[in-house]
């Protein structure tokens, strides 16, 4: 099937999609977009967390057709050009990134949060990031680039 749907802000169309495709490799093989990762591939670990329409989804469980006529937004779709995402700067001045594996899921996760409230609770954000797994952290450190941005993003 071809797929027409907006990814990161822009009209796109693929051809000869396969029903059976997931999202996740439609990002990464046919546009390229590598800040996907996959991870476990059973929508275990978050690391292929994109938003669909605003919502945060296991990019390696849905499948690329669901994204017809809908929107993407990836981790490369964050940045508004140069000027990194206020997730994406919290995340690098909070010492958030270790390996960097999960970061993009996380990142995604979290920004699906800050688009329903800029004023989430602790409990609001572990709750958000639950499915996201990260094998080189304890989370404080992230709970605190979340808590960071979402403060930027009000302007306090």
């Amino acid at each position: 099937m071809d797929l027409d749907f907006t990814l990161n802000g822009r009209r796109q169309t693929a051809a000869d999609v396969p029903g059976h495709l997931p999202l996740l490799h439609l990002l990464r093989q046919h546009f390229g977009l590598l800040g996907t990762k996959e991870g476990c591939g059973v929508g275990e670990c978050g690391a292929c967390t994109v938003l669909l329409d605003g919502e945060p989804v296991n990019a390696c469980l849905t499948l690329a057709w669901k994204a017809k006529d809908r929107e993407v937004t990836t981790i490369e779709g964050l940045a508004a050009g140069e000027v990194l995402h206020p997730l994406q700067q919290a995340f690098i001045e909070s010492g958030a990134i270790q390996c960097g594996y999960c970061t993009p899921g996380l990142i995604m996760a979290a920004a699906g949060l800050l688009r329903l409230t800029l004023t989430p609770s602790v409990s609001e954000i572990k709750t958000a990031l639950a499915g996201n797994l990260c094998r080189c952290t304890g989370y404080q450190d992230i709970l605190i680039a979340v808590q960071l941005a979402a403060a930027r993003m009000r302007g306090d």
